[in-house]
């Protein structure tokens, strides 16, 4: 019998360790190859362990819950086969860097490149990138991380021996935060290390009816994410109100009818995602990032969706090539990405890459919003609720006042490459497109 040993297999440059949330497979059960053993969490995307070979799993080396660093033996499996050791573990799905999926972390690649050590000192110890990384920004030669005693697999240095390494030898609290700090931009890291340790956080009273609610994983993410994006952003909205009328009772005249042809509900999602690609198409400066001093065009319009999950959390899937759709196939996309990001089983993939994001602030039952922007893109369009108002109408005969469906639109952009009158030019025009929507349009 040989005994093969599953790695935490790696999933992206940025990404140097996962949690366990999950043992589907337990000592003594019987694998088959490509079976899933364990579900692993990274950033907000949970990912399957699927099994490289058959056999029987007779060691769990971490419990749930437990973080893991990537490249550590995290299960053995007995096998009858003595190739076990020429398999190579690998996970399609998860190839991808995970720590992209949420938007805005392409631009830590850059870090990524400067976490390596000061000097190399021709030593084989595997480090982590993250290791690296911290070691970095401490000023700590590979030379010095080699004299580390590590706690990981094989004597391995992890996170946490270099951080207690960091504070011992400071004699004060590390200057850099545990994960899931690793997500966190040059910026806010340099900005922490500056912060004088003499300083200590106000005291909080805590009455006997309150509740302390520690953030789970997604929402410290999310809250990194958004205070690293005001950070970085110049914010501004523009608003618009635009009549929806046309629009309104086109999809009242199509919705049964598509719904028996297509299996598929149309909602307005997808009408709304099409004027944004076209808009898009028409300023395609709205479609940029930023590097430093240089402003990045995007070929692609890749638009990320905001959902709502049953946690309260939100993420964004995006859908790929969007000016590319026909609305059926659009309407098809948000459908089926919107029901999988409710289940958590979005392919990491899927929320990596979005280069424009729309929120819809309407469906929870709000006329307007100052979304925040999902870096490192420059605008997120929120749409409102749709509402009957009292409205003037110009016709040939004079102006008349009827009941017409109304819906705000706001425009968050970054004014650090989008003017006011590209902003408000592009909202107004997705609001044109809105506007003129044709009643006959067949689909």
């Amino acid at each position: 019998m040989a005994q093969y040993e599953l790695l935490l297999p790696k999933m992206g440059e940025s990404v140097a360790e996962a949690t366990i949330i999950k043992w589907v497979k337990q000592p003594g059960d019987m694998i088959e190859m490509d079976d899933t053993v364990l579900e692993i969490a990274t950033d907000k995307v949970d990912s399957e362990v699927p099994s490289p070979i058959a056999g029987k799993l007779i060691k769990q080396l971490f419990k749930e819950d437990e973080i893991v660093q990537v490249g550590t033996v995290i299960a053995i499996i007995e096998t009858d086969s003595d190739a076990a050791e020429d398999v190579a573990v690998t996970i399609p799905a998860a190839e991808q860097s995970i720590v992209e999926s949420i938007p805005g972390t392409e631009q830590l690649a850059s870090n990524d490149a400067r976490g390596a050590a000061k000097e190399d000192s021709g030593s084989d110890r595997f480090y982590s990138p993250l290791v690296k990384n911290i070691a970095a920004r401490e000023n700590i030669a590979i030379s010095e991380l080699d004299a580390i005693s590590g706690t990981g697999a094989d004597g391995r240095l992890t996170k946490d021996d270099l951080l207690n390494y960091i504070q011992n030898k400071k004699g004060g609290a590390p200057s850099i935060a545990p994960a899931p700090q690793a997500a966190k931009t040059e910026t806010s890291v340099k900005e922490e290390t500056v912060k004088p340790a003499s300083v200590s956080q106000p005291l909080t009273s805590v009455s006997g009816g309150d509740e302390i609610i520690e953030m789970d994983r997604m929402r410290k993410l999310i809250a990194e994410h958004m205070v690293m994006s005001k950070h970085t952003s110049a914010h501004v909205t523009s608003f618009v109100e635009a009549d929806v009328t046309n629009l309104v009772l086109w999809r009242d005249k199509v919705k049964g009818t598509f719904e028996k042809r297509e299996n598929e509900k149309i909602t307005f999602t997808p009408l709304f995602i099409e004027a944004v690609a076209k808009a898009i198409k028409d300023y395609p400066m709205i479609n940029v990032s930023v590097n430093g001093n240089q402003i990045i065009k995007k070929r692609d319009i890749n638009i990320g969706m905001a959902a709502a999950l049953p946690s309260g959390n939100l993420i964004v899937p995006v859908i790929k090539n969007a000016d590319q759709f026909n609305l059926v196939g659009l309407t098809k996309s948000v459908n089926d990405l919107a029901k999988r990001a409710r289940i958590s089983k979005l392919k990491p993939d899927e929320t990596q890459n979005g280069t424009f994001t729309l929120t819809n602030v309407g469906s929870f039952g709000n006329v307007m919003g100052t979304p925040i922007i999902n870096q490192p893109q420059v605008a997120i369009l929120a749409v409102g609720a749709i509402k009957k108002k009292p409205a003037v109408l110009e016709t040939e005969f004079g102006d008349v006042i009827a009941i017409r469906h109304m819906m705000f639109l706001s425009l968050s952009y970054d004014h650090r490459v989008v003017d006011g009158a590209l902003g408000g030019s592009f909202v107004r025009r997705v609001a044109d497109y809105l506007e003129n929507w044709d009643l006959n349009r067949e689909i």
